[in-house]
């Protein structure tokens, strides 16, 4: 049987429902400073069922964002206050810390086409400032070749391993949110060597076609999925709201483990959950791969 990294599930949709708030554009960002130990609680939850990863609540916090709300000089007390949770969930449960990386300017709107000059210098500042305090970087929902090329150069200063996860198109796993082959990405991952290529936020339907491109790309690759019915034009726009998307009711967690697991039988090596996924998914999770004799690291 064979060794999995089990990664936590929603971070930003989690700490939503839990604060019970209305959602606005800052996301989760939003919620982690009005009530930063909601995000401590979310990270050791996943730990304490079964996580071996706590992804940091960063994934919005890019400047890009917070000067729309006139609050980009909070960029650092922000990146500090997400991963000091993410480290004192760590210290009581062990596990690693995963730094986050989200598009710079949305998710799924690869028609933004961020500069790749700019965007390497804005993640090359993230990275640097995450660096000695995460075990990796994670760059999440890259639609595009040329989102990935900016993203990759820029954490690839902050001297610590990166995985890129990849988001696919709902209705067809072979081509990334732009309408680009997924199997165009392979240049980039060659030039730049994540030490890990995995998909997310996408329909877990679409995963199997996916993996069946990155697995050709020799390191190791998995997916976590994400629980939406789909991505609305609502969703689209500038500065959406969450409340935009729906929540599938067909996914529970005994639903997702099977998804996952089949995963597991493509040869993924690194599961866990995205959006609408959360600790009871990732706990039945942790326990299918346990019975299956997988060992979770």
């Amino acid at each position: 049987m064979s060794k999995i990294t089990l990664l936590d599930g929603s971070i930003g949709q989690e700490l939503v429902k839990r604060s019970g708030e209305q959602p606005t554009p800052l996301w989760s960002t939003r919620v982690m400073m009005d009530r930063p130990e909601l995000v401590g609680d979310v990270h050791a939850e996943y730990f304490r069922r079964g996580a071996t990863v706590a992804t940091t609540n960063t994934y919005a916090v890019h400047r890009s964002r917070l000067v729309r709300e006139g609050m980009e000089a909070q960029l650092a007390d922000l990146i500090n206050a997400a991963v000091t949770q993410a480290e004192q969930a760590r210290g009581s449960n062990g596990g690693r810390i995963a730094g986050a990386l989200g598009p710079l300017l949305a998710s799924y709107r690869p028609d933004l086409k961020p500069d790749v000059d700019e965007a390497a210098e804005k993640f090359a500042e993230l990275a640097k400032m995450m660096a000695e305090r995460v075990d990796f970087f994670l760059i999440e929902t890259v639609s595009s070749v040329q989102e990935a090329e900016g993203a990759l150069r820029g954490a690839s200063e902050g001297g610590k391993p990166v995985w890129l996860a990849l988001t696919v198109m709902d209705d067809d796993g072979t081509r990334l949110r732009s309408g680009e082959l997924l199997s165009e990405i392979a240049p980039v991952v060659k030039r730049f060597a994540p030490e890990v290529v995995l998909i997310n936020c996408s329909r877990p339907e679409a995963i199997p076609a996916a993996l069946g491109v990155i697995a050709q790309l020799g390191r190791p690759f998995g997916a976590y999925a994400n629980g939406f019915t789909g991505i609305t034009q609502k969703f689209l726009e500038d500065a959406p709201t969450v409340d935009a998307l729906e929540q599938r009711q067909d996914l529970g967690p005994d639903a997702y483990a099977d998804h996952a697991m089949a995963w597991v039988a493509q040869g993924a090596t690194i599961v866990g959950g995205c959006c609408e996924v959360g600790p009871d998914h990732i706990e039945t999770l942790a326990n299918r791969l346990r019975a299956a004799g997988h060992q979770i690291v």
